[in-house]
């Protein structure tokens, strides 16, 4: 499988240069993005050495040595060296310890490791800080986290060497300039291939290396979509069959019109505390993207979440298209063709505000909405998809987004929201499929440019 550029690559670089072996670096992540990949990758680059230990496979030996050898670092390292086969140079070599989550104990060993000081340390895992994984361990202070995601749009570009288009997206976000509408279309048409293909680089892989064949990218995501109901099925603890059902049910939640999450479309007379540790779960492995309702975005945002109201997103809006889809459905590409082209009729909304919220959650937003309900008319009068906020303490503001997949739509909400808290907007956006332009300090921005919000 080719090795992608990432954007977590120089994060790590970073990291090695400031940390100086003081921190190990745990990168955590759904399954399948590449977590161990983008490790292996920087160890060959960036070190004299490395050993990679998969604790999904790791022998007796290794595994023992946690236990007894820890008090005898020279002994530990002595044995790693020679179990793999690999000699370690003091401040220039890298150990990766890939799937940390299946030994808790090589985690918590990497208080003295980091102490000791001789060589760097990488930790990958998947649901690995999922409440299960931890439990009878001390987390070291010694550990630095790093969240990983699915490919986002620039990166799938960069894969379909389209570097120079993203540049210039770029370019023109920064000057509030629409593209030249030839580049534009050819954006657009390379934003709805990543709605479909998604960002699981197994997925970009078989996409790129059979001839751009959605079907080949689609059987991959298939693949990890049952690697996740397995690790749905694995869990102990009371709320597994509320996990698998909120799970099945992301596409019906999100092909409604509002997106939320109505649990009595599960469970007559269900609560959300009833929900708490499901939710918990599909956000904390990272399968899911939750959306909270902020219910006074005059203030931070997260000190006003209403988490009785929520949007569940899935993590790859190209394990979204195959989560909703059967493979009898998509098998003749008609279905590829009406995305490609613009002419879905159903469920091309969900589909792209899902990858709007993915490319928003790569770029490190977390994610919130707003509505508000009219008692007089019984219904929202005024919904608000998202919500961004600059983080500031002296100058706070608040960045309010509308996502529209067609070219006809209104702004009605947009504009009563930016009326009600207009002290507090630093910018609105409308997200849609057509080029950039700014009207009533409105910025309009095409949907691919969502990742330089």
């Amino acid at each position: 499988m080719a090795v992608f550029k990432r954007k977590i690559y120089d994060k790590l670089k970073v990291w090695k240069d400031t940390a100086k072996g003081a921190k190990s670096i745990l990168i955590e992540g759904a399954r399948r993005i590449g977590k161990s990949t983008i490790a292996e990758e920087f160890a060959r680059n960036e070190y004299k050495s490395y050993i990679l230990i998969d604790f999904n496979n790791a022998s007796n030996v290794v595994k023992s040595a946690f236990d007894s050898y820890l008090n005898d670092l020279d002994s530990f390292f002595m044995i790693l060296s020679s179990e793999y086969g690999v000699k370690l140079h003091e401040r220039e070599s890298l150990i990766i310890f890939d799937e940390i989550q299946q030994f808790p104990k090589a985690r918590q060993s990497m208080k003295y490791l980091v102490a000791d000081g001789r060589y760097d340390y990488i930790e990958t895992g998947s649901l690995i800080s999922i409440k299960e994984n931890v439990k009878g361990i001390t987390i070291p202070s010694e550990e630095r986290r790093l969240a990983m995601y699915p490919m986002d749009f620039e990166e799938f570009a960069w894969a379909l060497g389209e570097s120079q288009m993203i540049s210039y997206i770029r370019r023109c976000f920064k000057d509030r300039m629409p593209l030249q509408q030839g580049i534009h279309a050819k954006a657009m048409l390379l934003f709805r291939q990543y709605m479909i293909v998604g960002g699981m680089p197994k997925s970009v892989s078989a996409y790129l290396e059979n001839g751009r064949d959605f079907k080949m990218a689609d059987m991959e995501k298939r693949d990890i979509l049952a690697l996740y109901r397995n690790d749905m099925m694995k869990i102990e603890a009371a709320y597994k069959s509320n996990v698998l059902a909120i799970f099945d049910q992301i596409p019906a939640f999100l092909s409604k019109s509002e997106r939320r999450v109505v649990l009595s479309r599960i469970d007559k007379g269900a609560s959300f505390p009833k929900y708490h540790d499901t939710f918990f779960w599909l956000a904390d492995s990272m399968i899911a993207n939750e959306c909270f309702n902020c219910s006074d975005p005059n203030v931070g945002l997260s000190l006003n979440e209403d988490r009785t109201f929520v949007k569940c997103y899935m993590g790859d809006t190209g394990l979204l298209m195959s989560h909703t889809f059967d493979e009898n459905e998509i098998s003749d590409n008609e279905l590829y063709r009406e995305i490609l082209f613009g002419k879905l009729s159903t469920n091309e909304g969900m589909l792209y505000e899902n990858a709007i919220a993915q490319m928003l959650v790569a770029a490190g937003h977390k994610l919130y909405f707003y509505t508000r309900y009219d008692s007089e008319k019984h219904r929202n009068d005024i919904e608000i998809d998202f919500i961004l906020s600059n983080n500031s303490k002296l100058k706070y503001k608040i960045y309010p987004i509308e996502v529209k997949s067609t070219a006809r739509y209104s702004t009605a909400s947009l504009t009563k929201f930016c009326e009600l808290y207009r002290e507090r907007i630093g910018g609105c956006y409308v997200i849609h499929p057509k080029n950039l332009s700014v009207k009533d300090n409105i910025t309009y921005i095409p949907a691919y440019m969502a990742f330089c919000l």
